[in-house]
């Protein structure tokens, strides 16, 4: 009876030491939560914003493809700028040389001389259908390299304009997810926060 009565209360000990450690660490927790750094609104350095830049960088974009994304020091995208545009050019002037030869020797042909470079390999409706479909992949070439004109003056207006957006603690959007303590369950949230 004593070993148990022994047992029992050195148990007992146990768990109130073991209690007691727990609330030392929860009020620890509590303190170095407090300790932390606060910064206050008035501190906060901001960065003017400029309505007029986005329009600045398309404008230089436009000028000179490729000098609106160094305007905004996104240097690594003149590249590609510029290997989109040179690879469009090449096929359209590709297109067009080859184009050039064909209508020559059609013409050649209906004009009644015999002594073009296509002659014997390919007939009359050959060159017809060549020229067209050369003539469409000189239009479609023209149109992609327009095509990627336009998207280097739309992405240095975007950028220009995604590099003054405003990401602080006055204006959040975060989801959170906390567990329910009654039936254990999660739920699942989104809170705005808006200061003035």
């Amino acid at each position: 009876m004593l070993n148990r009565f022994l047992i029992a209360l050195s148990l007992f000990t146990f768990c109130s030491f073991n209690a007691f450690a727990q609330e030392d660490e929860k009020q620890e927790d509590k303190k170095e939560s407090t300790e932390t750094l606060q910064v206050e609104a008035a501190t906060v350095i901001r960065d003017p914003i400029d309505p007029l830049a986005p329009a600045r960088a398309a404008f230089y974009s436009a000028v000179l493809p490729g000098l609106g994304q160094a305007y905004n020091k996104k240097y690594w995208k003149i590249p590609i700028v510029y290997a989109g545009l040179g690879i469009g050019m090449y096929f359209y002037l590709d297109n067009d040389k080859e184009y050039n030869r064909y209508r020559d020797a059609y013409k050649r042909r209906l004009a009644g001389f015999e002594d073009d470079e296509f002659f014997g390999t390919v007939t009359d409706d050959g060159l017809r259908e060549a020229q067209k479909t050369l003539r469409r992949n000189k239009e479609i070439s023209l149109l992609v390299t327009i095509g990627i004109y336009a998207l280097n003056i739309i992405d240095a207006n975007v950028d220009a304009h995604l590099m003054q957006y405003n990401v602080d603690e006055n204006l959040s959007l975060r989801p959170h997810y906390k567990i329910n303590e009654f039936d254990n369950t999660g739920d699942l949230g989104l809170t705005v926060n808006f200061k003035f």
